[in-house]
């Protein structure tokens, strides 16, 4: 039975009990997911910890080719390196936007040695155009042990990850309602 509607919609159920856990449905696949610390939100802030509600494009795929081969997909795949970084500084010109480190404004380091980023399924949110101030870098990525919140992303378990990214595209959106 499909439970996760359009097969090309990801859909991301937030469970009653708790507001920064929930369930990934693609199909008939469902994987247990974290979500931002502060839930999920219609008006996400910079900063503020939640997920946005809205439907999200898929863009990029960037992957750790140190830690794992070269995943097959049909969304364009990049290696993360030591130097890449993802720009949160709202008041610089490349907000919501990879960059290289050292970089003089605010960015998070994409290559991290916990391995939350060895893969990153980076989504269109916030991107076009880029509004100041209303979030960036909203990604779907591996999860912390026990499925702990993130700051704003999507995360599964890598396994479920590896599982689901053969068939994602360009074409298809998350969806968090």
């Amino acid at each position: 039975m499909c439970t996760g509607g359009s097969p090309h919609q990801l859909v991301v159920r937030t469970l009653s009990a708790q507001a920064t856990q929930g369930v990934l449905e693609f199909g008939p696949l469902r994987m247990r997911c974290a979500l931002g610390r502060a839930g999920r939100r219609m008006r996400k802030r910079e900063g503020d910890g939640a997920s946005p509600s809205g439907a999200w494009r898929l863009r990029q795929l960037y992957y750790r080719a140190d830690r794992l081969a070269r995943p097959l997909c049909g969304l364009p795949s990049q290696t993360i390196g030591p130097r890449d970084g993802w720009c949160d500084d709202a008041q610089d010109r490349n907000y919501n936007r990879a960059v290289r480190h050292p970089y003089l404004a605010r960015a998070e380091h994409l290559w991290r040695e916990d391995g939350l980023y060895d893969l990153i399924v980076v989504l269109g949110y916030n991107d076009g155009p880029r509004l100041k101030d209303r979030g960036s870098a909203i990604f779907l990525h591996c999860a912390r042990d026990g499925y702990l919140p993130t700051e704003g992303c999507i995360a599964v378990c890598r396994r479920d990850l590896m599982r689901l990214i053969p068939y994602l595209a360009r074409h298809m959106q998350l969806r968090i309602p």
